[in-house]
């Protein structure tokens, strides 16, 4: 659950309360350490029974606290493979009187991972016919946040064969205090108070197009063109890593036009998001995206990669512009965005808000949710 690993920790944290709000209260067992300061924060009663060992995530804890506990539950939801929890849960829950599992493979089975990660793809496939197949052939049903995702999980292994549901995924809306939050944002970088800027807001990780993003501001830059600042905000776990994009932006593009603010939570985070004058997300490979909902629910529109599973959506609803997850469709991206006159980009904005409240808010998505488990609910759950 820690928000630093990316935005299914912020999805849940806004589901749990949705689902209650609805008569359904839920329980999180996570693997996080117990005396992690973050789990203070979260509104549901949460079982921490990490930390986990090796990097398969083993914790020793884990079952013999399903199988004493699982049966309390109505429904058992399993979010993201390839770890052991997933392996736990199917040993736990395969007892007569177990309740149903589903599972959310959050992108997992997406064949960009095969692609690009061709000797790690060889391991899972291992493990694949050791047990996750399995694990996902005894769900009640996996569970797909877009209709994209599921096509693309059919890709990834041969020999697939489980029941699949297709619901809304989505985001609580921010706090209404938009003012508030803005200034919680400058008043941690005051540089940019007076400053446009395009942002991108999120885990950076090689996946997202950081460097393309930062290439195509470059490039754009050196025909003389006045741009807003470039904001490039979120955690990385790789210091290497950062400590090459920060170098590229330094040595490629204006002085001072790249900002490095670091992760932003609460209000500096709803902040950044509504001063922004566009959301960018050139990604290789994105699920869902939950930053680019979180842009949506603040009227932000959103210049991403046709490589972010939801992109169909946002070009139906004209809550931003999608191009290709490359070096040119990331430098057309800010070009058309350029482009645009204030009465469009107005639009744009308009646009994405309804976007977000007709498709992505969260009790939208908690009832979708709901519709998907209670199908396979016996009709008197336990009390």
């Amino acid at each position: 659950m820690n928000p630093a690993r990316g935005g299914l920790s912020a999805c849940i944290r806004s589901l749990t309360p949705a689902l209650a709000a609805l008569g359904h209260p839920s329980e999180i067992v996570c693997l996080d350490a117990p005396r992690e300061p973050f789990l203070k924060t979260i509104p549901v009663p949460v079982h921490p029974l990490g930390s986990v060992r090796l990097g398969y995530g083993y914790a020793p804890r884990l079952l013999p606290w399903l199988k004493a506990e699982a049966r309390r539950f109505d429904v058992v939801i399993v979010h993201g493979l390839w770890q052991y929890h997933g392996l736990a849960t199917y040993r736990a829950l395969t007892r007569p009187g177990s309740p149903r599992c589903f599972v959310f493979p959050h992108g997992m089975l997406d064949p960009w991972f095969k692609r690009q990660y061709p000797l790690k793809h060889i391991k899972k496939w291992f493990y694949w016919w050791l047990a996750e197949r399995r694990t996902l052939r005894a769900a009640a049903a996996v569970l797909f946040t877009c209709e994209e995702e599921r096509q693309l999980a059919r890709k990834s292994f041969a020999g697939s064969s489980y029941r699949e549901r297709v619901v809304a995924f989505g985001s609580a809306a921010p706090p209404d205090n938009p003012a508030a939050q803005r200034e919680a944002f400058f008043h941690g970088h005051p540089e940019l108070r007076f400053r446009p800027y395009w942002l991108f807001l999120g885990r950076i990780h090689p996946k997202k197009g950081v460097d393309l993003l930062i290439d195509a501001y470059a490039e754009l830059s050196a025909y003389g063109v006045a741009l807003p600042c470039l904001v490039i905000a979120g955690p990385c776990s790789d210091p290497d890593y950062l400590r090459q994009l920060q170098v590229r932006a330094a040595t490629s593009c204006p002085t001072g036009s790249v900002h490095w603010p670091g992760m932003l939570t609460g209000d500096a985070k709803w902040g950044v998001l509504r001063a922004a004058e566009a959301f960018v997300l050139p990604s290789h490979q994105e699920n869902f995206g939950i930053a680019v909902v979180e842009a949506l629910a603040c009227g932000t529109p959103v210049l991403i990669s046709d490589q972010v599973n939801i992109w169909r959506e946002i070009t139906g609803d004209g809550a931003g512009l999608v191009a290709p997850d490359t070096a040119e469709g990331t430098l057309q991206l800010l070009i058309r965005w350029q482009a645009l006159d204030a009465g469009t980009r107005g639009r744009m904005r308009a646009a994405a808000s309804g976007s977000f409240q007709q498709r992505y808010e969260i009790i939208a998505a908690a009832r979708s949710l709901l519709a998907a488990l209670q199908e396979s609910v016996p009709a008197h759950p336990r009390s």
